[in-house]
């Protein structure tokens, strides 16, 4: 097996915006972004925020078994999972979309506080990588922190694909328009509290799922997507490679702290 070609770069905040009231764009850029010329828009990367004070960054490491060795504590990153939004190797401009949760969390405590020339390391896969593959119908499903992925996927379907697409944010203010070329029907859901309770896994069961070629993405908190896999895969028999479902973060639980878990959980359905 090959291994993945990853990048490691550097980062300057140049400036952000509020797409919504819970949603920063951050602008970043670097000499380096070239390194990311093939990545697909849309892909996972691996932010590094500095500790508070500290402009630089000390990267961790992976060892022989794929596990991170992080610097001294003092200045060892807070590493957490993200999806770049765009990326313009000309410009040498990248950009990340952060949800702030208006807690002390440290990626969305970054984006809310800092200001221009603040530095963010980013690891990246280099090469292509299929979001999706070709179907005549999909499933979206994600919280907030999925619309990054999400959207990269939308604009990039093609005129012929139909699906559903079901987006849960903060409230009414936090829907944003998404393109896409192809017929899909959206659907918003409201909660303020997506750590507590969510309705998604009890709106994607009350969806119509045609008989035709299929699949499915989802992205939401752990008991979310685990009860959403098992339902399309035990009572509704998709196979394997008809559905990505993965949760990037577990209630009450930060998310190198739930890593094991989710991994697990996914492990679990083959």
């Amino acid at each position: 097996m090959s291994r993945i070609s990853t990048g490691r770069i550097v980062a300057e905040m140049i400036r952000k915006e509020y797409i919504t009231d819970h949603y920063i764009r951050v602008y970043l850029y670097s000499p380096e972004t070239h390194l990311f010329k093939n990545t697909t828009v849309g892909d996972n990367n691996k932010i590094a925020v500095p500790p508070t004070g500290l402009d630089e960054v000390h990267f961790p490491t992976l060892d022989e078994n794929r596990q991170w060795v992080y610097p001294p504590k003092e200045v060892a990153p807070a590493v957490r999972t993200y999806t770049h939004r765009g990326i313009d190797p000309e410009k040498n401009i990248l950009i990340i979309d952060f949800v702030d949760h208006g807690d002390g969390g440290p990626a969305s405590k970054w984006a809310r506080e800092s200001e221009a020339g603040a530095k963010l390391g980013i690891m990246m896969r280099t090469e292509p990588k299929e979001l999706y593959p070709e179907a005549e119908w999909y499933l979206f499903a994600g919280d907030a922190t999925a619309i990054p992925v999400l959207g990269a996927m939308l604009e990039t379907l093609p005129e012929t694909a139909k699906g559903v697409c079901i987006i849960e944010v903060h409230g009414k203010e936090d829907e944003q328009p998404l393109k896409t070329k192809a017929d899909i029907e959206f659907i918003w859901l409201h909660n303020a509290t997506p750590h507590i309770s969510s309705e998604m896994a009890d709106t994607v069961k009350s969806i119509v799922i045609p008989e035709t070629t299929k699949f499915g993405y989802i992205a939401a908190e752990f008991s979310s997507v685990k009860e959403i896999r098992t339902y399309l895969r035990k009572e509704k028999n998709w196979i394997a490679k008809e559905l990505n479902a993965y949760s990037y973060w577990k209630a009450g639980v930060a998310e190198n702290e739930s890593e094991k878990d989710r991994h697990k959980e996914k492990d679990s359905m083959g």
